[in-house]
């Protein structure tokens, strides 16, 4: 899934300075006797019974999921040492200044991914989260889904109220109007068509730019609706966004590495003002001992009996 770098300063309507502070006073040095006792007591629990005390009990839950629950439905991460299509790495792919350059790669690039999704389902993780939402609806309590990822798995797996930070791999956006249109078409285009193998031997197809996707009302180029490295993140999902975390009263972060920002910053926020955090991950974090619970292994594992019906919920 594609992250953005250098947007640290479009975090929403968060003034920077506090979101900062909130985020980062849990790693500064203890100065006192009680701040030591408060990292202290920071430290994550993975005690399933005391999650699911919690979660019995909280009305609006904040989902916060990443590359990680993807990856098990095999979606490649394009990252570390296998982290290549073709020759290139995905930050070399997934800038604007590399589609002015060369449309017809990065199309091959998202075409190949675009059509390799299709292929693609939920995992239990995403199933899971569907499933969660449709039962405590019925109780009158909500899930919201904030996820980095744009394969649009969890819109596979049922999701309803979610929230697609960094867009999606199925929908478009026209570099001379504008418009925003969702596109499911396989191949996007006919010149597409058995374009964007992965492998490093295969060429450039070279597509000239008048053969690759066009806009149904204005003829103009297309480009992934996707937030590529060095964009900002669109300022209306932002401040949806704000709204879910204002308003949660638990928050699970499941299956990211809360390095990329914004994103790695909307959990910490969350734990900042008292709400408590699980995180579902095959490995600890950087923002870890800030949260209430942590949860190792995979996400398909290990979310599945998390959110589960509660002996204390009534189904009617």
């Amino acid at each position: 899934m594609w992250y953005c770098s250098g947007i640290l300063m479009n975090l929403f309507h968060f003034t920077t300075r506090r979101l900062v502070s909130q985020v980062y006073c849990g790693l500064k040095p203890a100065s006192s006797k009680k701040q030591r006792i408060c990292f202290e007591m920071a430290r994550p629990s993975s005690n399933m019974a005391d999650f699911r005390e919690v979660f019995a009990k909280a009305k609006h839950i904040a989902i916060i999921t990443g590359a990680g629950v993807s990856a098990e439905s095999g979606v490649p991460t394009f990252r570390g040492a296998g982290g290549y299509w073709r020759k290139w790495q995905a930050q070399e792919l997934a800038t604007p200044e590399a589609f002015a350059r060369n449309p017809s790669r990065v199309w091959e690039f998202y075409h190949y991914r675009r059509e390799l999704m299709m292929s693609k389902s939920p995992n239990p993780a995403h199933i899971s989260i569907a499933e969660c939402e449709a039962r405590l609806s019925k109780q009158g309590r909500s899930i919201v889904v904030i996820t980095q990822n744009i394969d649009e798995l969890h819109r596979k797996a049922g999701t309803k109220h979610l929230l697609e930070i960094h867009g999606s791999l199925f929908k478009t956006r026209c570099t001379s109007c504008g418009n925003v249109t969702e596109n499911y078409k396989s191949p996007i285009c006919p010149a597409l068509a058995g374009k964007g193998a992965p492998d490093p031997e295969v060429k450039d197809a070279g597509i000239p730019v008048e053969d690759l996707p066009r806009c149904e009302d204005c003829n103009g180029l297309l480009r992934p609706h996707v937030v590529w490295f060095g964009e900002t993140l669109d300022s209306d999902i932002l401040t949806a966004v704000e709204k879910e975390l204002e308003i949660c009263d638990l928050c699970l972060v499941v299956g990211t590495s809360s390095i990329v920002y914004p994103a790695a910053m909307f959990a910490p926020q969350v734990s900042a003002r008292g709400v408590p955090v699980a995180e579902f991950n095959m490995q600890s974090t950087p923002a870890t001992d800030q949260f209430s619970f942590h949860f190792a292994g995979p996400c398909g594992t290990t979310l599945p009996p998390a959110l589960a019906r509660h002996e204390t919920e009534i189904i009617s």
